[in-house]
């Protein structure tokens, strides 16, 4: 299966495209996440970017409704939206053209551009591919039930994560329905899909559609 960043992600749509691309496994991404916030966001440009706090910048372009939380080191995109009751935890970067809905949390995320995450989502421990869109209610679990460390497991191959906390990782206008449960460790190839309300562990590869843990479809093509 394809899991590298290279299969997942188009680096162009990200100002940490650079960085995600320095990795083999999108995983290995998510130790400096903060640091790589804070050094990017010592080199925005003040014309276009406000720090509105300490390591937290913000795009002027960007709408941020006043009932939302956010706390540093992040950064929120050109023409992004943050909508009422959002909780940015930190250790967060948005994208350009992105929506972060109301009552959905982000902690230790990387958005590429025009990600939607628009209604009661939680993104924890992920990284999310350009336009990756979640359903409502849709939730990236980032820690198992017996609070030992992630492993990937992809096709008789265990690919340890060495971390206790990792959430699901989206490729390129991957699309995830309501309701649904990503579970730790989680990869969702580009441009696949997954039906509502459904638990996924594992590995959609791009361009399928997972029904059901039995039931993974390759996409008609267009």
């Amino acid at each position: 299966m394809k899991l590298t960043v290279n299969d997942l992600y188009d680096f162009s749509h990200s100002i940490a495209g650079d960085y995600v691309a320095s990795f083999t496994y999108p995983w290995e991404a998510l130790a400096g996440i903060s640091d790589e916030i804070i050094r990017l966001g010592a080199s925005l440009p003040e014309d276009e970017y406000d720090r509105i706090a300490e390591d937290i910048w913000v795009a002027k372009d960007a709408e941020v409704y006043p009932t939302a939380y956010i706390k540093g080191p992040c950064i929120i995109g050109h023409k992004t939206q943050v909508r009422p009751g959002a909780f940015i935890r930190g250790s967060a970067l948005v994208g350009e053209d992105c929506v972060v809905g109301n009552s959905t949390e982000l902690k230790n995320v990387i958005l590429f551009d025009h990600v939607q995450v628009p209604h009661y989502n939680y993104v924890g421990d992920a990284i999310l591919g350009y336009h990756a869109h979640l359903g409502a209610g849709a939730v990236t679990s980032n820690v198992k039930a017996d609070n030992k460390n992630v492993v990937i497991h992809n096709e008789g191959e265990d690919l340890p994560t060495d971390r206790r906390k990792v959430g699901a990782f989206m490729g390129d206008f991957a699309d995830v329905g309501c309701n649904s449960v990503l579970n730790p460790g989680t990869v969702i190839g580009r441009r696949a899909s997954v039906y509502p309300t459904s638990c996924v562990r594992g590995i959609v590869p791009e361009d399928h559609i997972y029904k059901d843990k039995n039931d993974i479809i390759l996409r008609r093509q267009q």
